[in-house]
């Protein structure tokens, strides 16, 4: 637009000053912009573009083939098209990066009339979570370049990428028999009310398991057995709130949360017994529903950044998969955790408090958590004054997988304060020690 008015007012004063040389010049410069401006527009409404992607859920490692045709449905050629599909920015950017482009996702072409063109590239996905493939930004213009026009064409598809689940360490399914008794042992799921034995101290052993009486009479070191827990199940309360994760590691760590709570739910799942599942993160496809993502945009930079922009993300009700059995209810909290993203909103106690009444009286409550803080403990130390079996696994790439008992680290004593049980978790490798599970004939 600010072509034109520059145009006529050169033409104003070509007339005022009788300079027809000018004049003539100004009408062919005036002519020439709107007939770009006239084109432009009519190009930019005769593109079509359809999308086609043949995954939906896919596990970690795996990729995904993303296609999109874009098609001139008009009757004139189109000399100039720019075509870029969209992806999570950050995604691409976060180190380690979640995701990694391989093909062409921006492509200049020509396009004669009813010819179409094929954007093709694979995206394979190296961590979990729910990711938007498009949707396609389209910009062409006219030759000299006056005139820009941009749309945004096609849905954009929706990838699933499931949480990773660790094998059980020591689980074998061919050693279950059909017959005879089978007594299942399950440290996770200890109750500290039923003292079943003593024995000697082991190294990593939680202080608030010393038997101090028998100690002092043998003069070593000794620890509480309990027997398993007689309550069926699981409840997994999981802390995502972006506070609990923060440093360095906060990425690694707030994944190792997840790989957590799914790998503990497929032990319980795989027991026959129940699993439940309850977070303060925000579900993704929640988030996608409320806010949407079509807009019409003025300028590229405007459309790349508003098609690739995260909304702020403030939660005011938790994630609740409802307690029960199968491999459904296991299928909708992988679902669910592979979904999950970190929120400002409700903190762990208010959680607790909002999904009190879905958490299984009959079941253990496991709170996987980030960090401690007092809130924590104390809304955790409430559900065992209201008669729940709660155990606390504490996440964190930069925690020592033995902390030195003899002065315990401040979130240790602040659960210990309240009579929780809790283990360690600092890598995969103790997620599998913490999964292991005993069969005994």
């Amino acid at each position: 637009m600010k072509w034109i008015f520059a145009t006529l007012g050169l033409l104003v004063l070509g007339v005022i000053f009788k300079l027809s040389l000018l004049i003539y010049a100004m009408y062919v410069l005036l002519g020439v912009l709107l007939l770009s401006r006239f084109f432009s527009r009519l190009w930019i409404g005769q593109i079509e573009a359809r999308r086609f992607c043949d995954e939906d859920v896919v596990e970690m490692g795996a990729s995904a083939q993303s296609k999109v045709a874009v098609q001139n449905t008009g009757r004139f050629s189109i000399p100039w098209v720019i075509l870029e599909d969209s992806l999570p920015r950050e995604a691409l950017l976060q180190l380690p990066a979640r995701i990694k482009a391989d093909g062409g996702r921006l492509a200049l072409v020509r396009l004669a009339p009813g010819e179409t063109k094929v954007l093709s590239y694979r995206v394979q996905f190296l961590m979990r979570g729910y990711y938007q493939l498009g949707p396609l930004l389209v910009e062409t213009g006219d030759v000299f370049g006056l005139h820009r026009r941009f749309q945004i064409l096609t849905e954009p598809h929706y990838v699933l990428v499931l949480p990773k689940v660790l094998p059980l360490q020591g689980y074998n399914l061919a050693s279950r028999r059909p017959i005879g008794e089978m007594r299942l042992t399950h440290r996770l799921f200890e109750d500290p009310t039923r003292m079943s034995s003593i024995r000697p101290y082991h190294q990593g052993d939680p202080l608030n398991r010393i038997h101090w009486r028998a100690t002092a009479r043998v003069g070593q070191l000794q620890t509480r057995t309990y027997e398993s827990s007689c309550v069926s199940g699981a409840t997994f309360l999981l802390d995502f709130h972006s506070k609990s994760f923060a440093g360095a590691a906060a990425v690694g760590s707030a994944e190792l949360a997840v790989v957590t709570v799914a790998s503990l739910a497929n032990a319980v799942f795989l027991m026959g017994q129940q699993i439940g599942f309850v977070s303060n993160g925000r579900d993704a496809a929640d988030r996608i529903r409320e806010e949407g993502w079509r807009v019409e945009f003025l300028t590229r930079e405007d459309a790349q950044q508003r098609a690739g922009q995260t909304a702020a993300n403030t939660r005011l009700r938790p994630v609740i998969v409802e307690p029960g059995k199968g491999e459904e209810r296991f299928t909708q909290i992988l679902a669910a955790l592979g979904r999950l993203e970190h929120t400002d909103g409700m903190n762990f106690a208010a959680m607790t408090e909002e999904a009190g009444a879905k958490i299984s009286r009959d079941a253990t409550v496991v709170a996987v958590l980030g960090g401690v803080t007092p809130a924590i403990a104390v809304s955790l130390g409430n559900l065992a004054r209201r008669g729940f079996l709660v155990t606390a696994v504490v996440v964190s790439f930069g925690m020592e997988a033995v902390p030195d008992w003899a002065r315990p680290p401040e979130w240790a004593e602040m659960l210990l304060a309240q009579g929780i049980d809790f283990r360690v978790v600092n890598s995969e490798e103790s997620i599998l020690n913490l999964c292991a599970e005993a069969i005994v004939r």
